[in-house]
Parts: structure tokens; sequence; C-alpha cells
């Protein structure tokens, strides 16, 4: 795949411009679904990308996923419009429900909140890991034609001390990342 990546990630500490081989535009989203939309719709109306990537930290619910994964699903977890659709469906759109990014990998539930504990919805969901933002990006780029992929690093266990370790964390897959990036564009992504 020629011409331009795209990579939307959050927030600064979790990724630097600076490390961005030259044909990848790195771009901060802020934190959340609102802000990640934002951003994304922006910067493919004015950037035209052939790829988007979307890169960040993640908190696992699944104790066997840990490091740097990739998504192949994501579904939004705080969609909670019952009894006008069930939870993860927003209302009158079930075509939107679920983003496949046509990779292999772990399922993500993205939401506007802070997972400390997981719950019966999302253990029978199979969400692997949670974020903020990447429902929001996969959602933008589906209705652009733009295909995605999305690396997590696994920062903290969605537990109790989740906020803790995400601040201990939150900079370590960096590193992980960007080698990810070199053999990708090797490959010609």
């Amino acid at each position: 795949m020629s011409g331009k990546i795209l990579v939307l990630t959050a927030l600064d500490d979790e990724l630097k411009k600076s490390r961005a081989p030259d044909n990848v535009e790195v771009i901060y989203t802020g934190v959340g679904k609102v802000n990640a939309a934002s951003a994304a719709t922006l910067a493919l109306l004015v950037m035209r990308p052939s790829l988007v990537i979307n890169y960040g930290t993640a908190g696992s619910l699944n104790p066997s996923v840990h490091g740097l994964v990739e998504v192949s699903r994501v579904v939004q977890r705080d969609m909670m419009a019952m009894p006008l659709a069930p939870r993860g469906r927003t209302p009158y759109s079930p075509e939107f429900d679920h983003f496949a990014s046509g990779q292999d990998g772990v399922t993500c539930g993205t939401g506007d909140s802070f997972v400390t504990a997981s719950d019966p919805w999302m253990t029978e969901q199979k969400i692997d890991i949670v974020d903020m933002e990447l429902f929001a990006i996969a959602h933008v780029c589906v209705r652009h034609s733009i295909p995605w992929r999305a690396f997590k690093f696994v920062s903290d266990s969605a537990d109790s001390d989740a906020a803790d370790h995400w601040q201990e964390n939150v900079a370590k897959g960096e590193e992980l990342f960007w080698e990810l990036m070199k053999t990708l564009s090797a490959s010609s992504i």
C-alpha cells in the first residue's frame, strides 16, 4: 500500500511524533470518543491517507493478553440505549455496532470511561482489551472508506490499580510500536 499513513494516538505521552518515519504522520486526538472522532474526521478530510493506524494504551480484561497487540474487532462498550437497542448498538444503526480491521488479533471495547473492573456484558462479548478512542476512529474510517488498523499496548489489567499502572506504563509500548512500524513498512503494510 503506498501513500501517507496516518497514526492517530490520544496523547504525546503514548507516542512521540519525532520518531515517525517519513511516510507516517502522527496526530494527537485527545482522550475519548468525541475527541477521537473530531480529530480523525478533520485529519482524513485534509490528509486523505491511504491507511489509518490507531496506536494507544489499553487495559486488559483477558489475563493472557499483554504487551503490544493488534485489534481485529472493536465494539462500543458504553452505548446503552436500551430498550431502543441492545447494549453496544446505536439505535437504528445496526450496521455500525462493531468494526473489523481485517487482521487477526484481539477484541477491543471502546468507551468514555476508564475501566477498573469488567462486567458480565464485556465477558459475553469476549472483549479482551478496553480503550477510549478506537471505536470512534474505526467508525470515521469506515464512513470515509479508509482502511484502518489498531495496535494497543496493554498498560494495565483494568482493575482497581489500573490508573496507577497506566501512569507507570503509558510510554512503555512506544519502542515496540515503532519497531513494528518498520517491519510493516518493509512489507508495504
